[in-house]
């Protein structure tokens, strides 16, 4: 019964932890990632300077950034290894909040120790503390209950021993994992208690295969058999079951259009014949053309989120849903019939149910019908240049804002050629890692990923400032691989602290900076219908108070040369191949300054999203919005 602080048991019992999936064995925690502060130095920073064992600490930068590094680690690890995140209370702890729904919501395993308030309570109030006048209960870290799949907080030493063992249940759970917070309150951190020896052993925690069941599989089976024209759609399941071979063999057998999610996406070969790409709202011309006549969907580890299905709305009126997902509350999505089980388990017996029913699509053409008319709109959009004027991608409207930011930065560069031009000229296992504004349209219709799970979209909650140290998260797990985050201008304001924890730590990433002067996605939306350009745009305030004066002039290569990092400036196609190829060499993290005309982004192709436009306005172009939206909504399915 050794006698030691809560914090010194906890880091013990951290550094004693693995998995093992498929009969593969793997020590689940890495490290801590910590910024320190008053609530956790003296306590958890105490045990882990005395002695840390076999864990790594690393040093954050902000609270946030260093949980999305953690968020992006795990999910480059295919969810089997983590680093815990470690704050100080009060705003060291609510900057962790927004990282913990990121994860939840994407299904990934993140660990957080907050400090917290006195258990005591004999210094209430202590500096940060969040003094809640109906209950002194309550604390900041209550802020984490609604967006983690488990809440702690621990206010006796031995109370970290039961907390711990519920938190390994839902970091390995494999439909059931998100963000855990174990909140510490900071004087428990340092009392000691007599653990008993058998809380520290070595603990392997299975992952396991969720096996389908017979009838289950013969009712999806039956529904499918019927099908002409059916597409299955690969979600994140599809990833983290590491089932995309599987996915690929199965739709060859049976001649079945494939598609993809964002998180799905990179499961499953992109030159696969089957593979129409991405789908939904940022899907490609070849998926949504060929869903558009779909009579079932089998949506195979996916949530079916409003972006996929185009608010209800891409699919026939008579399309039949079947799902195999180990999540029940996913599965029972658009009311499927479901399969609660592992993806690559559920398509080997769906494969088995089908054969014997001698079943084949009626697919002809169709399929690689809509690949061709893809990929020669693909030749179009790597080909497109401001030369060529402002249709079809450019509405005429933004004519005004184009020209000024050609005369303020003499950029000439589109989005899309960029993009094309990146995906040819770098590493074809390199991971790309992107979260928001208009690149996960772009990326999801037009990127390529011919080498596995090289593709890492945070797009379950979309999250700015995410991507740069997603990128970091990625390397750590894959040190081997060429990373790059693809990031606006806007999530790079947002949070881009831990491009130098990448200098810090020796992890060379590569930070693709797409400016368009603003924040260009939600211009488009805002536009589109039918409102004024308010707030979207980087502008300085005009003589009449509003922000419509000039673009402001920005110089982003300047701010991460500061850093520490190799940074480009690129304005031209000429200056991109120099950029891209120079990278390669460096060891030190590289930004390239990419200016990119505003609007040159990827179209909708078909799809459309449910957003609450205004019902009643002064302005004829917001009433049109509004006429368009009840139209659409009219025919998109009501649950």
């Amino acid at each position: 019964m050794p006698k030691m602080t809560m914090a010194q048991a906890l880091v013990k019992f951290l550094d004693n932890q693995y998995v093992s999936f498929d009969g593969k064995e793997t020590k689940f925690v890495d490290g801590v990632f910590t910024v320190f502060g008053h609530g956790i130095v003296v306590g958890l920073g105490q045990a882990l300077d005395e002695n840390p064992g076999g864990l790594n600490v690393y040093q954050g930068k902000n609270e946030q950034g260093m949980a999305h590094v953690a968020t992006s680690f795990a999910k480059t690890n295919n969810r089997r290894k983590i680093i815990a995140c470690a704050s100080s209370i009060g705003p060291g702890s609510a900057n962790m909040v927004t990282a913990a729904a990121t994860a939840t919501v994407n299904n990934v395993p993140l660990l957080l120790f907050p400090a917290d308030t006195f258990a005591c309570r004999q210094p209430d109030p202590v500096l940060q503390q969040f003094e809640q006048t109906d209950s002194l209960s309550i604390t900041t870290t209550d802020a984490f209950r609604p967006v983690c799949r488990y809440w702690d907080r621990i206010t006796r030493p031995e109370q970290i021993m039961s907390a711990m063992i519920n938190a390994m249940r839902v970091l390995t759970d494999t439909a059931g994992t998100g963000a855990v917070a174990i909140a510490l309150s900071q004087d428990v951190e340092g009392e000691s208690y007599d653990y008993p020896e058998s809380f520290f052993k070595k603990r392997v925690h299975k992952i396991t295969r969720i096996v389908p069941s017979e009838d289950e599989i013969n009712d999806i089976a039956e529904i499918i058999a019927g099908a002409k024209k059916p597409l299955l759609i690969a979600g994140g399941g599809v990833r983290y079951s590491e089932a995309g071979e599987t996915v690929e063999k199965f739709c060859e057998k049976f001649n079945i259009a494939l598609a993809e999610t964002q998180n799905g996406k990179s499961a499953v070969l992109s030159s696969h014949s089957l593979n129409l790409g991405g789908v939904g709202v940022t899907g490609n011309l070849a998926a949504n053309t060929v869903a558009k006549e779909a009579d079932v969907v089998i949506g195979v580890g996916t949530r079916f989120s409003d972006f996929t299905t185009a608010s209800k709305s891409l699919f026939r009126d008579d399309v039949k849903f079947v799902t195999i997902n180990t999540d029940r509350f996913d599965a029972y999505k658009l009311d499927a019939v479901k399969c609660v089980a592992d993806a690559k388990l559920a398509l080997n017996a769906l494969e088995k149910a089908l054969s014997e029913k001698d079943y084949k699509t009626s697919y002809t053409t169709e399929i690689a019908d809509a690949k061709k008319a893809w990929a020669d709109e693909c030749e179009k959009l790597a080909a497109y240049s401001y030369k060529d004027g402002f249709e079809p991608i450019i509405k005429a409207r933004y004519e005004p804002t184009i020209k000024e930011f050609v005369e303020l930065y003499g950029s000439a560069l589109t989005q899309t050629e960029a993009l094309f031009a990146i995906r040819k000229l770098i590493d074809a296992d390199a991971i790309a890692v992107a979260a928001a504004g208009s690149l996960p349209g772009c990326m999801q219709r037009a990127w390529t990923s011919d080498s596995r799970d090289s593709y890492n979209m945070e797009y379950g909650f979309s999250c700015m400032g995410y991507e740069i140290a997603g990128a970091l998260g990625s390397k750590m797990a894959k040190p081997d691989k060429e990373v790059y985050a693809f990031c606006g201008d806007g999530s790079y304001l947002m949070l881009h602290s831990e491009l130098v924890t990448s200098i810090q730590e020796g992890k060379k990433i590569n930070v693709l900076l797409f400016d368009n002067a603003g924040f260009g996605c939600i211009n488009n939306l805002q536009m589109s219908n039918g409102i004024g350009n308010l707030a979207t745009e980087f502008r300085k305030r005009d003589e009449n108070g509003n922000l419509l004066g000039g673009l402001l002039e920005i110089d982003y290569a300047m701010s991460a040369a500061g850093y520490g990092c190799k940074t480009y400036k690129v304005r031209s196609m000429e200056e991109l191949v120099f950029a891209l190829e120079d990278a390669k060499k460096q060891t030190v993290s590289t930004l390239i300054d990419i200016k990119v005309l505003p609007k040159t982004m990827t179209d909708g192709y078909g799809a459309w999203w449910h957003v609450g436009i205004a019902s009643t306005s002064e302005k004829a172009s917001v009433n049109e919005a509004y006429k368009q939206k009840e139209e659409n909504l009219s025919k998109a399915r009501k649950y």
